[in-house]
């Protein structure tokens, strides 16, 4: 039987509803957006460049980045025009190809940072064997495993949403479409479609977390036996990806893992991490690390070399 919708068109509350709040975001999210394409763009072509970061942890930095331009992509550039106008509407189609996508690039982001804390642990728990067992194969395997889990994952979550009637209200209150929100227009009971949308997120996120977890107690343990200088060295290659899980995993799990509302702040905390995270990454990737810093160091050198000539 097919689905009877009489909505085409949603309309966006948006972040705010003052006007002058709305052009200060743009001011501010604009450069955040541009900040976040030009970062994670420059590693990606720097690994790609770069015969010092041949490592299996910066093939997998260099997806992760890939991974963030696209997230970022598929909600931000709608997020940001809709500010400069007064009415903020997307398709029904549109809302939906913005679920798929937002719920793709996000739980392959979530499957690369487990991997990434695998290859961690890998490098310093059995580092005799490192590139024996990260072998490019294996890391190949492992990223394509990383997008394939995130489109299995987001065509279970809209295979679900699409079988929904929408026949009004046609008002998202957000900024973009996700699953709660677009479930609350729907003119049928969503019970058993919100049960299985959370069981399908939660467990993927508790799995994740428990896998994270555990790589880096399994780690700790392990440095317990390491001169200072060892575990100063090894702790230092983790930091970074400690940081950036905690930025990705804390926002998500504060709006996804508990019941849903319309407060303001839950507003803010989805602009953090689809705005704000994705451009700290490189940031952070990039201070933290002498060998990115390095790289990037070369890369400008031979720049001006050549537009010196």
């Amino acid at each position: 039987m097919a689905v009877k919708n009489n909505v085409t068109q949603l309309i966006f509350t948006g972040l705010f509803q003052d006007r002058e709040a709305q052009r200060v975001s743009f001011v501010i999210f604009l450069p955040v957006y541009m900040a976040t394409m030009l970062g994670n763009g420059l590693i990606i072509l720097i690994v790609n460049i770069s015969k010092s970061l041949s490592s299996p942890m910066y093939f997998f930095l260099s997806h992760l980045s890939l991974v963030e331009i696209c997230y970022s992509s598929t909600i931000v550039p709608k997020f940001i025009s809709d500010l400069l106008v007064e009415n903020k509407t997307i398709s029904l189609d549109g809302c939906m190809t913005q679920i798929f996508f937002l719920h793709f690039f996000g739980v392959a982001e979530t499957f690369l940072l487990t991997v990434m804390a695998y290859d961690r642990y890998v490098a310093i728990c059995k580092p005799l064997h490192y590139m024996t067992i990260m072998s490019r194969p294996v890391c190949r395997v492992l990223v394509f495993g990383s997008w394939l889990g995130g489109l299995i994952h987001s065509l279970v979550q809209i295979l679900i949403t699409v079988k929904l009637p929408f026949c009004g209200p046609h008002v998202i209150d957000h900024y973009f479409c996700d699953l709660h929100p677009l479930f609350k227009l729907a003119c049928t009971d969503t019970f058993v479609e919100g049960i299985i949308v959370f069981a399908n997120s939660g467990l993927l996120s508790v799995i994740s977390i428990l896998l994270l977890i555990s790589s880096y107690v399994v780690i700790l343990v392990h440095l317990r036996n390491q001169s200072a200088e060892g575990r100063r060295k090894a702790l230092s290659t983790c930091a970074s990806h400690i940081t950036v899980v905690l930025l990705f995993f804390g926002p998500a799990t504060f709006l996804y893992l508990r019941p849903s509302s319309t407060f303001t702040e839950d507003r803010l905390v989805a602009v953090f991490y689809t705005v704000v995270t994705p451009m700290l990454n490189p940031i952070i990737y990039t201070l933290r690390n002498a060998e990115v810093k390095n790289a990037v160091k070369r890369l400008w050198s031979k720049k001006v070399n050549l537009g010196g000539e």
